[in-house]
């Protein structure tokens, strides 16, 4: 696979990154949720390929199952699993998160696109429920075993149509009017949103947790269905190897802090205003934790 060399700059010095920076993960886990293909895969392979324990989480056992033997070729020696996810069932997240035995790194990267209005086995609206609410739980989920492991993090993949997104909390289904972008920038703006509210949440509780977003930037993955007209993707598209950087530099590198939306060449990206308000994170906390069930006990607010 191929990656971009990316230069960018800290404290005005200017430094040059590529997968080859990431340090030595022996002896960590990472949970990459949609590993199988997209920037899931190349994350996946990178995160194994530099030491680390890796859990390739999807939905289809047979490609889930695939994408483990493919890392397991380019890696020799590597430590790599399948993992059952289906983030569109609640019951599913459940029995996943139960056979975590540690993690170190949980990577929320899956995500769909649907072009026409759609419901998870729970009945929530598909793009919400399995790019924000599946997340959401599995974060939950795992938050004992993540803070159990020092220097913790938990990467968020969202997306620049955040900025197109509206969460209007009396039609959070979607069932008067539903469009296909519009549902994607909701549930991608939810993932912004979540992302702060957890960082505010581990901050206040003293937890050793760093939570970070990124945007892949526009990207040749199967999220993208174009018929016959597939082949664009490759000509006007970047490579879903490029489009793994901004998920391998948050979840690996020294400079990340926490709070941080990284972007394409590992830009500092400004969410929009709605996507930074405190108020609108928190009334999506509380209304996911009552759709999920799952409450965070461990970094409630006191």
């Amino acid at each position: 696979m191929v990656y971009e060399t990316v230069s960018y700059a800290v404290l005005g010095v200017v430094m040059t990154w590529t997968p080859a920076s990431i340090p030595d993960l022996t002896g960590k886990t990472a949970v990459v949720t949609g590993a199988n293909s997209g920037i899931g895969l190349p994350t996946a392979l990178e995160l194994t390929r530099h030491g680390a324990r890796v859990v390739v989480a999807a939905r289809s056992p047979e490609k889930g199952r695939a994408a483990v033997a493919q890392i397991a070729g380019e890696v020799p020696g590597a430590q790599v699993e399948y993992g059952r996810l289906d983030l569109a069932d609640l019951a599913s997240v459940r029995e996943f998160a139960a056979g975590v035995d540690t993690v170190d790194l949980l990577i929320n990267n899956a995500g769909v696109l649907s072009g026409s209005r759609q419901e998870t086995k729970d009945g929530f609206e598909l793009q919400f429920g399995t790019n924000h609410l599946g997340h959401f739980a599995l974060t939950g989920l795992l938050l004992p075993k993540l803070l159990a492991r020092p220097g913790a993090r938990v990467v968020t993949v969202s997306s620049d149509a955040h900025a197109a997104g509206r969460i209007d909390f009396d039609d959070l289904g979607l069932e008067r009017k539903y469009s296909l972008f519009g549902a994607y920038g909701r549930s991608k703006l939810a993932n912004l949103l979540f992302m702060y509210e957890l960082k505010r949440r581990a901050e206040q509780a003293g937890a050793d947790l760093v939570s970070v977003a990124t945007h892949p930037g526009v990207t040749a993955t199967n999220i993208v269905k174009l018929g016959p007209f597939q082949f664009l993707m490759g000509i006007f598209m970047k490579s879903a190897s490029a489009g793994a950087v901004p998920s391998l530099y948050a979840a690996t590198s020294p400079d990340i802090r926490g709070g941080e939306f990284i972007g394409p060449r590992l830009k500092r990206l400004t969410p929009s205003r709605t996507a930074r308000s405190e108020e609108v994170a928190r009334r999506l906390w509380e209304v996911s934790t009552e759709l999920t069930g799952v409450r965070f006990e461990e970094i409630a607010y006191s």
